[in-house]
């Protein structure tokens, strides 16, 4: 029973951020001189606490795994598994044994499953009838962010940036820039890739038809660099000619690299002004720095490779696009890399008054691209609102009559599990959450099984005229991992403090 206290408390923390009205909380760092962070994703919240519970490390687990197979749901997962314990606790207090509440869950969540698959629609064959279902799902996705007051236009910029991908779910060809100033409606997507670093001094700042070298390689010799090894000189001339030898060795290389026939040079490491300026003779572009993540992105979208030594040109493969050029966003000035190799490539340039904002920004927009990745996979959609939910329970309750024994308050008990989840959602926007669910229930009883809480009415209407559409994916991700979490934290009887690790020697 102690295992389940963490877990619960664990639910209860973020129970009130799930829905479209739901609350944000502040995360405040104790390392970093006092840091914030405005969220209200679980995942992030879940990540950020020191857990040292062990039953509560399993939902953060989940959480975690949630937020990285589909994006969204990461809320959703930890309560609905905090609520299947928390009815499974008044199950045991009632005598029942662990495993047949198991029991009872796992007929509960076959016939949960079977109810999803039958709510599901698939829309793929018409191109428009999905985009439309894409378009509903990024929206219902944003509706419960920081982001909501303009959902409909950041759904449209996420729902163009996946579409681009041509069913690759590859979302390293998606980049998002955060620059502050003016609105969040000032954001746009942008074709290409944008590398926030700056043009050599004195090299050109436009390439059309650029063939580009990706390199991670030193780049420096300003400094004589002889490790490992002491030199002793009798005059400064013997300094100089060591310089000289370096600077020839330089000058031998970047000669090299320019044999390779090409217009631009981003290098992963620093490049240093004696470099620079054979670049600049040469009339190549030579970009310094482009950090690890920045020049990986860069291999993928211009279909180039990372290399390290230049002896071989005919071995090396190197990177495409129509048009580099210098560009400025705010008071920045950033390099845009148009008409890439791979046409999925494209930028999403976030605008907004403050840090926090954008960083918030950025993780909502994070968890649509996400969602929607996973729903071009998998094309099946349902009904948001908690119209899945009222409906799987609806459907465990009318089997219990025909299960013996034990089992069958289980089933009722995974049953009430899920309709608390439309029943925090309005209660967390201020409703009146008894009033809304028996309507609801009574709604699903007489056939109208698409119907769902409209959280700005407070009201019941049906979500397919609404347009709240949710993921297929996600939901059965939810339900399928808070079952075998509840599970198998259910399982367990005891926590055992393992002894420490023994050392040699001692």
């Amino acid at each position: 029973m102690s295992s389940f206290v963490g877990a619960i408390a664990v639910a209860d923390l973020v129970k009130s951020t799930l829905g479209p009205k739901g609350m944000d909380k502040i995360l405040s760092s104790v390392t970093d001189r006092g840091q914030i962070t405005i969220t209200n994703d679980g995942a992030t919240i879940l990540r950020s606490i020191h857990v040292d519970n062990a039953a509560a490390k399993v939902l953060v687990d989940i959480s975690r795994i949630q937020d990285e197979e589909v994006g969204d749901g990461t809320t959703s997962v930890a309560v609905l598994c905090g609520e299947l314990l928390r009815n499974a606790e008044d199950l045991i207090n009632q005598r029942i044994h662990p495993t047949t509440i198991i029991e009872g869950w796992r007929k509960a969540a076959d016939i949960a499953r079977a109810t999803l698959e039958s709510m599901a629609v698939d829309n793929s064959a018409d191109e428009e009838a999905f985009k439309l279902d894409l378009q509903r799902i990024a929206q219902t996705t944003l509706s419960s962010k920081l982001v909501h007051h303009e959902k409909e236009y950041f759904a449209s910029l996420a729902v163009d940036a996946v579409l681009r991908l041509k069913g690759s779910g590859n979302l390293d060809h998606i980049q998002i820039i955060k620059k502050s100033g003016g609105s969040l409606r000032d954001s746009y997507l942008a074709d290409g890739f944008i590398l926030e670093k700056t043009i050599g001094v004195g090299q050109p700042k436009r390439i059309e038809n650029a063939t580009i070298m990706l390199a991670n390689t030193a780049m420096d010799t300003d400094k004589i660099k002889i490790y490992g090894s002491r030199v002793r000189v009798d005059s400064l001339a013997k300094v100089s000619e060591i310089e000289e030898a370096e600077r020839d060795k330089m000058r031998k290389k970047v000669e090299k690299i320019c044999g390779h026939g090409i217009n631009c040079f981003i290098n992963r490491q620093l490049i240093y002004n004696f470099s620079e300026e054979i670049f600049a003779a040469n009339k190549i572009m030579a970009i310094e720095h482009a950090d690890f993540d920045g020049i990986e992105r860069l291999a993928a979208v211009t279909s180039g490779e990372i290399c390290s030594t230049f002896d071989h040109p005919e071995l090396v493969k190197l990177g495409k696009c129509d048009l580099i050029e210098e560009i400025m966003i705010g008071e920045d000035r950033l390099i845009q890399f148009s008409g890439c190799a791979s046409g999925a490539a494209c930028t999403v340039v976030l605008r907004g008054a403050s840090n926090h904002l954008l960083d918030e920004a950025e993780r909502s927009l994070h968890d649509a691209l996400c969602v929607l990745a996973r729903t071009v996979a998998i094309t099946k959609t349902i009904p948001g609102g908690g119209a899945t939910e009222v409906a799987m329970s609806l459907a465990i309750e009318k089997a219990v009559p025909s299960v013996e024994g034990k089992a069958s308050l289980a089933m009722e008990a995974f049953a009430k599990a899920l309709r608390a989840l439309p029943t925090i959602i309005a209660d967390n926007a201020g409703y009146d959450s008894s009033e809304l669910i028996t309507s609801l229930r009574a709604a699903h009883a007489n056939g109208k099984t698409t119907h769902g809480l409209d959280m700005y009415n407070g009201c019941i209407t049906d979500m397919v005229e609404l347009g709240v559409r949710e993921s297929y994916k996600s939901k059965l991700q939810v339900l399928s991992s808070a079952a075998e979490a509840a599970e198998m934290i259910l399982r367990v009887d005891g926590i055992v403090k393992c002894a420490p690790r023994q050392r040699e020697g001692q």
